[in-house]
């Protein structure tokens, strides 16, 4: 005997036909979380929610639920690949956001380097120029962001530099002078 699909306790008619595909009790709480909030929004009044709710919980096929969600804009249940789909206005589709870039680790450890290289003496000024030269390459090549970082961090440790030489141009005059 050939498998036949059960359909409100009778036979299919068509045995060709695609049967509709069950739904599941996350299959009625996923269109009833698409009714509390269409509710919640004021689309649907205090009557049809209560309906359509009591509905749900009866439906025994994704195309049940379908009918009662498909109206309100937070889409569709999920559907069986072989159901027909119903033309959802592209507003409702979810979007595909690209992600937005990162932003470069070197380039933030460049300028925390270049901003506390004073309260370290200027040691940091030296890994902040490294790592701000480091960012800038990479971020180039990747596409990254926080070149801002990146420069902002290779000024400060180029002024601590700076401060650290002009530091010692002073300390050799003054002990040149006093020779």
């Amino acid at each position: 005997m050939a498998f036949q699909p059960w359909q409100g306790g009778q036979p299919a008619q068509n045995p060709y036909q695609v049967p509709a595909m069950r739904a599941s009790h996350a299959d009625r709480e996923r269109a009833v979380d698409v009714l509390k909030a269409g509710f919640a929004e004021g689309r649907l009044g205090q009557s049809e929610y209560e309906q359509r709710i009591s509905r749900a919980y009866q439906a025994q096929t994704h195309a049940e639920l379908q009918m009662l969600v498909a109206d309100l804009p937070q889409g569709p249940v999920p559907q069986a690949q072989f159901a027909p789909q119903p033309a959802v206005p592209a507003t409702f589709l979810p979007m595909q956001m690209p992600m937005p870039p990162t932003t470069n680790g070197s380039a933030t450890g460049a300028l925390v380097c270049g901003l506390i290289a004073p309260f370290t003496w200027g040691l940091t000024s030296i890994p902040a120029v490294i790592l701000g030269h480091k960012a800038r390459a990479e971020i180039r090549r990747t596409g990254e962001r926080g070149d801002g970082q990146a420069v902002a961090g290779l000024v400060l440790g180029w002024l601590g530099i700076g401060a650290w030489a002009l530091f010692f141009l002073v300390m050799a005059l003054i002990a040149v002078a006093h020779a």
